[in-house]
């Protein structure tokens, strides 16, 4: 995959956050790497492993989404999407933001109270280890959802205005130019 360079301040900020959950997935097989060599070898299981990987695993979760949002990767029906003119298309992507922004903001709605009162106490688990994923991941939930609200809405002003762009990634119009340039000269050959 290819990926698409960034057009506005939104984009910079998503593939920032982006790179940050790429790392974290290496942090979850390093810990769990961990797990196994210390249940299996040395008979001496930890506490904390699981919790921090379904903590650290959660962060992903939503650090993805955001990514996905920025490349344009989210879920759309291609096959129709790609046979339907330009200005239809813009109307699939006005719906598309219109349903984002809405889901965000009954996200950011009906959560906020609960995010900034576990924030505020500093709500646990309530295991063992006892990590205060809850009082962490609650605000996440709302910073992000906020965060795909505002990519969303950039997605639809930066790519307004250009051409209609296939599943692959490539102009339709360039794909057609090379699957054509590519037939006439099988002919001559």
């Amino acid at each position: 995959m290819v990926e698409i360079p960034p057009k506005s301040a939104i984009d910079y900020i998503s593939l920032g956050i982006s790179r940050v959950g790429m790392f974290l997935v290496a942090i979850i097989v390093g810990i769990m790497f961990y797990e196994v060599v210390m249940r299996y070898f040395f008979e001496k299981p930890t506490l904390w492993v699981n919790e921090a990987s379904l903590w650290i695993g959660g962060f992903i979760y939503l650090l993805a989404a955001l990514y996905v949002l920025q490349q344009r990767g989210h879920i759309r029906i291609t096959m129709l999407y790609d046979v339907v003119p330009r200005w239809v298309q813009r109307v699939f992507d006005l719906i598309s933001t219109f349903g984002i922004v809405v889901f965000g903001t009954m996200i950011i709605h009906g959560g906020f109270n609960e995010a900034t009162a576990k924030y505020a106490r500093w709500e646990t688990f309530g295991t063992a280890w006892d990590p205060p994923i809850p009082a962490t991941m609650k605000p996440a939930i709302i910073i992000i959802a906020g965060l795909m609200i505002a990519q969303a809405i950039a997605n639809l002003i930066c790519d307004w205005k250009d051409a209609p762009v296939a599943d692959g990634g490539e102009n339709i119009a360039d794909e057609y130019k090379h699957s054509y340039s590519d037939t006439v000269t099988d002919r001559h050959d």
